[in-house]
């Protein structure tokens, strides 16, 4: 940062002012508050929260020192001011993948590919993008998600919100932008799971992720025992009509 545009003194001053008074008025609500979730103590804790964030940048950029205060992101819902009784609701969920094996993913492309009458010619389970289509359009996201790894896809991140609503959306209403305009005040509730809520992790099981990385490197072999493999899962999966079965995934 250049000498003119760094902070003054003065502006550092007032900085650490403003933290000294949201310290008294977060104390003084925190004193008065009626309940466990009272708004008032939230409000005051948030303004506290930026007042001591402004201060540690001001102090950092004036004289490259910071303070022992360690700013908590938003990792909690404010206070639910939604109905009472939700006349309707919406659940918003993400799930996020890594394709960690797209030979496999592909190869099951082609089963549903093959056992479709009316698919394409062009054979869409050639590219990554393509299978994840077909794969996506076929089974539910449900199904994929407790099957997961029979997709050569790897579990990432996911949550889920449910938010009440005082009435239905129209049909057709927010489809081109699903989650721009969530009211994070009217989360009914909220589940999320990642790696890092993980305390232990398994070693033998990375060792053997190891392996399997270096068993693959004669390439045309390790791709017939997948075809084989997967022709043995497909078999399994397909109903008397040769269609591709629908399993009922765990809930």
């Amino acid at each position: 940062m250049s000498d003119a545009a760094q902070p003054t003194a003065a502006e550092v001053r007032a900085a650490a002012e403003a933290v000294k008074t949201a310290l008294d008025r977060h104390l003084a609500a925190v004193e008065r508050r009626s309940g466990e979730e009272d708004p008032a103590v939230y409000d005051a804790f948030n303004e506290l929260a930026a007042a001591a964030e402004a201060y540690d940048e001001l102090l950092y950029d004036r004289y490259d020192e910071v303070t022992p205060f360690e700013i908590p992101g938003e990792d909690t819902l404010p206070p639910y001011t939604g109905p009472e009784e939700p006349s309707a609701l919406s659940v918003l969920i993400r799930r996020d993948y890594a394709v960690a094996e797209p030979q496999r993913l592909m190869a099951q492309a082609r089963r549903v590919e093959a056992a479709d009458e009316d698919a394409p010619g062009a054979g869409a389970s050639g590219t990554v993008h393509g299978a994840l289509g077909l794969l996506f359009g076929e089974f539910e996201p449900d199904e994929i998600a407790s099957r997961h790894k029979e997709f050569g896809l790897e579990e990432g991140d996911s949550t889920l919100w449910v938010t009440a609503a005082d009435e239905s959306a129209e049909p057709g209403e927010w489809l081109e932008a699903p989650f721009e305009e969530v009211d994070p005040e009217r989360v009914v509730c909220r589940f999320d799971v990642s790696a890092v809520f993980d305390e232990e992790f398994d070693d033998g099981d990375e060792e053997e992720e190891e392996e399997d990385e270096g068993e693959g490197e004669d390439g045309e072999a390790d791709l017939a025992d997948l075809d084989e493999d997967l022709d043995t899962d497909l078999d399994r999966d397909l109903d008397e009509d040769g269609e591709p079965a629908r399993l009922e995934a765990d809930r």
